[in-house]
């Protein structure tokens, strides 16, 4: 072994410790730096040379600079952040319709229905008191404005949940754009090489966490240390290519649905997590089942009131009375239940078989006639099949009203029908087996469909003396009839809202919402928790401590000085040699 050798063993203490000691350094730079991973040097012994019949070394070598990462764990964090992010905006969603519907406030909707209902029950007390027919025709246009002010309200939080997600996915694509343009950078950094390129892998790491909070991705490093990142199984980014993403909207009847989708191919992305996730789970979830049973509530209190009105007497008698429902010239005479007669194949109710009585009374006399006007919508033709042709249209009533002594009907030019008593004669109609004079807007209380353009109809405003208030019951004239049998409605079963009554329906909505409310909260509360004690973790591996990192600094630095002192030593037994030479 030569003076020679032990200076290359010193050189390389020197060059090794310097280069501990910048690591060592880097790492308290970036003590508090977001994303940064703790750098370790990996120090190992260079091969030993051959001396003789024995073996020295010949110093030290850097086997590499890594970072401490443990990789199941930073995907477990990613997952943590996604759920996180996905739970939290549910619950500020949930919050902000739970203020929406604000049952626990004052002048909510279920105290609208209970006021509404409560009217007719006083009218039925008193049928003749001008001021309590009044009363139920203002609750009623009040009740029809918070129902129309709710809806708007309900599909403006949609307009924000759309705004946002795609401001979410405009996010999402800028990230991964970046993800992909990191990748080939670290490719072209580390050639194919044993090093990593630390900072830019930290870089990057950071990248997906900011994904991972606006969706759900899974990570799959290649081996050329790019990552391909995918959304369930469909890729977004491959390598250095970032495929994109684009919001998708698609009108479903009269409701917006909207999707994710891949730029490049269209592939539809199935986001449960993050942020992006969590808009969507409420779009399609809590709110879409609001408005949905908003709607359908609205739909059953117009049909089932305008069933029973239709078919009552107020003050007022009736000489002549226009229907609400416009019909096209095209389907005046095609059936009612024939699916291609589309001004009733898109109703949220249906006129089904059945009949209708029409009393026609003479004024001076006292005398009636009542004619059984029937409804055939059976959909079986007089042939025995299947099929709606002999079915009964607009046309049809039409001509079986005229029929009718003292009696006349015509289908006006905008497609409503009116009916018509001759001079001295007065018109009402009873035992509507059918709901054809409700659907058709005959005599009716309502206007509308639905929560978008519920309404009381204008003629009611002007002379409430036309608001039904009797019925004939068994033949026998009873003026608070109808007007019970409308304020029962409040607590009466409904088939088409699952047996409920129409408040209780409306009731459980709100009471669902509130429920979800609190869950979502409590599920935030969880998902933090969790993400915080990954975070934990993944700071007691990759973190930096300040006390470990000065014990390092320590080491180095003795290694350090020892290798200057070999060194001086070696020189000093160099320049002896060299003088006893001399």
């Amino acid at each position: 072994m030569s003076l020679t050798s032990s200076l290359a063993i010193g050189r390389s203490a020197l060059n090794a410790s310097q280069v501990a000691i910048q690591v060592t350094g880097n790492n308290f730079a970036n003590a508090s730096t977001p994303g940064y991973s703790r750098q370790m040097v990996s120090m190992v012994p260079l091969g030993d040379q051959n001396y003789g019949q024995f073996f020295t070394g010949r110093g030290v070598g850097i086997n590499g600079i890594t970072r401490r990462v443990d990789a199941g764990l930073q995907n477990r964090l990613w997952n943590g952040y996604s759920q996180e992010a996905s739970t939290s905006a549910s619950q500020q969603f949930l919050g902000g319709l739970e203020s929406v519907l604000n049952e626990l406030g004052d002048n909510n909707l279920s105290d609208g229905f209970s006021k509404f209902f409560s009217s007719w029950s006083d009218l039925g007390n008193s049928p003749n008191r001008d001021g309590a027919r009044a009363l139920v025709v203002s609750q009623g246009g009040a009740l029809a404005g918070q129902i129309r002010s709710m809806r708007t309200d309900l599909v403006n939080g949609q307009t924000q949940l759309d705004q946002q997600t795609g401001d979410a996915v405009t996010q999402a694509n800028n990230i991964l754009n970046q993800i992909a343009s990191v990748n080939v950078q670290i490719v072209n950094s580390e050639g194919g090489g044993g090093g990593q390129s630390n900072s830019l892998r930290d870089q990057r790491d950071q990248l997906v966490t900011q994904l991972s909070q606006l969706m759900d991705v899974t990570v799959v490093e290649q081996p050329s240390g790019a990552y391909n990142i995918l959304v369930g199984s469909v890729p977004v980014v491959l390598n250095g290519d970032s495929r994109g993403l684009r919001l998708d909207k698609t009108t479903n009847g009269a409701s917006t649905d909207v999707s994710i989708h891949v730029a490049q191919d269209g592939t539809q992305l199935n986001i449960t997590g993050g942020t992006v996730g969590g808009l969507l789970s409420m779009r399609s979830g809590s709110l879409d089942r609001t408005i949905k049973k908003l709607d359908a509530v609205a739909s059953q209190l117009i049909f089932q009131v305008n069933r029973l009105h239709s078919q009552g007497y107020g003050s007022t008698p009736l000489t002549s009375v226009t229907g609400t429902r416009v019909v096209t010239s095209a389907d005046t005479t095609t059936p009612f239940n024939d699916p291609a007669n589309q001004s009733f194949a898109s109703l949220p109710f249906q006129a089904v078989n059945g009949g209708f009585l029409v009393t026609v009374k003479n004024t001076q006399t006292g005398a009636s006639q009542s004619v059984r006007v029937n409804i055939d919508l059976d959909g079986i033709t007089s042939a025995g099949a299947p099929g709606t042709t002999d079915d009964t249209s607009l046309a049809s009533l039409n001509a079986d009203l005229n029929g009718i002594p003292n009696l006349s009907a015509t289908i006006n030019p905008d497609g409503t029908l009116k009916i018509d008593a001759a001079t001295g004669y007065t018109v009402s109609f009873g035992e509507d087996t059918s709901g054809v004079l409700a659907v058709l807007g005959i005599n009716t209380y309502f206007t509308g469909t639905d929560g978008t353009n519920i309404g009381v109809r204008s003629e009611l405003s002007s002379n409430p003396g036309l608001l039904a208030t009797g019925a004939t019951k068994d033949g026998q004239p009873t003026d608070n009839a109808t007007a019970l049998l409308i304020a029962g409605l409040q607590t009466a079963a409904n088939g088409a809202l699952g047996g409920q009554s129409i408040l209780g329906a409306w009731r459980d909505t709100a009471q669902q919402i509130g429920a979800e409310s609190q869950a979502a909260t409590t599920k935030a509360q969880s998902s933090s928790l969790v993400r915080q004690n990954l975070e934990a973790q993944r700071a007691a591996i990759s973190g930096v401590s300040m006390d470990e990192e000065s014990i390092n600094l320590l080491n180095y630095q003795r290694q350090y000085q020892g290798a200057a002192r070999f060194i001086t030593v070696v020189d000093q037994m160099t320049q002896t040699l060299l003088g006893l030479i001399g």
